[in-house]
């Protein structure tokens, strides 16, 4: 390989910074400030807030960037990932293990020394959850992975919730609960969209191994699912009456592309479910927050 090679294929800081999956990282660590935000009456101490929010944002990067890792041969097949950094070879698979096992020992100790055991435990089952279980497993196993996997992801505003308490909450696991069911519907509206790439990679995703009409139906069964639950912080009195208008109404538009996706005379129907799915998560908790700082208190 000659020197001027060499200097094209040297990685950037915008290819680890792309291995932690920002976007992704960004809206959990918005899920889990909320969840800061809603375990107390008042104010997050600062340290625990940054300190909390740092070492979670960290752990999540270490386990996308195993995610990049592991997944780089079937990246490379696939339309929406083949330019990622490992599947490119713009960061080589020993650079990507040492950054991810960085991330993760940073967040990890950030989580012991500066907030509390218990958030660091959990932030590192959630991260093996993502990174092993389901990366490494669930996702070439069953079409089912992304319901299975999904509690991995839907981890983040619990270890806010305990990184401020000390405590699993009733109420910190309401939050889990949404999250997971909202991530079927949310991920499938994606694969539907993205079902030939998935195919052509042999990732048995529900509409590969299931078809589009079938994954549709479920994609409106589990918004409907997810529209209950995200009733029973009202039901449970966590949260008032500004957070049920808003859930309802956040509710009925996530139905609305759902029975549109169902309909099939749109054929950019996936993508804008998707779209919206990522809107609804992140509308939904700040609700949750208005509701908590101008209703509750």
């Amino acid at each position: 390989m000659s020197a001027q090679t060499a200097v094209l294929t040297r990685p950037s800081w915008r290819d680890y910074y792309e291995l932690t999956k920002p976007r992704v990282v960004m809206l959990m660590i918005l899920t889990s400030v909320i969840g800061m935000l809603l375990a107390v009456p008042g104010m997050v101490p600062l340290d625990i807030l940054l300190f909390g929010n740092l070492g979670i944002a960290l752990c999540a990067g270490s386990a996308a960037a195993v995610n990049h890792l592991v997944d780089r041969h079937i990246d490379i097949k696939m339309a929406r990932t083949s330019n990622r950094p490992v599947a490119r070879g713009r960061v080589e698979p020993q650079k990507a293990v040492l950054f991810a096992l960085l991330l993760g020992c940073a967040g990890m100790a950030t989580l012991l020394v500066f907030v509390n055991a218990l958030t660091a435990w959990l932030t590192l089952f959630s991260l093996l959850g993502y990174a092993v279980i389901y990366t490494m497993f669930l996702k070439r196993a069953t079409p089912q992975n992304i319901v299975i996997g999904g509690i991995a992801g839907a981890a983040p505003p619990l270890l806010g919730w305990t990184a401020v308490t000390g405590e699993i909450s009733g109420h910190g696991l309401l939050l889990v609960l949404i999250i997971f069911a909202w991530t079927p519907p949310h991920f499938w509206a994606l694969a539907v969209h993205r079902r030939d790439d998935y195919a052509k990679a042999d990732i048995p995703m529900l509409p590969v191994t299931h078809g589009v009409a079938y994954t549709k139906l479920h994609i409106l069964l589990y918004t409907f699912i997810l529209f209950a639950v995200t009733l029973l912080p009202f039901a449970t009195a966590m949260l008032g009456w500004l957070y049920l208008l808003g859930a309802v109404v956040l509710g009925l538009g996530f139905i609305y592309w759902a029975v549109e996706m169902l309909r099939d005379r749109n054929p950019q129907a996936g993508m804008e479910t998707f779209r919206y799915s990522i809107i609804y998560l992140m509308a939904l908790f700040c609700i949750m927050l208005l509701d908590h700082y101008l209703i509750a208190v």
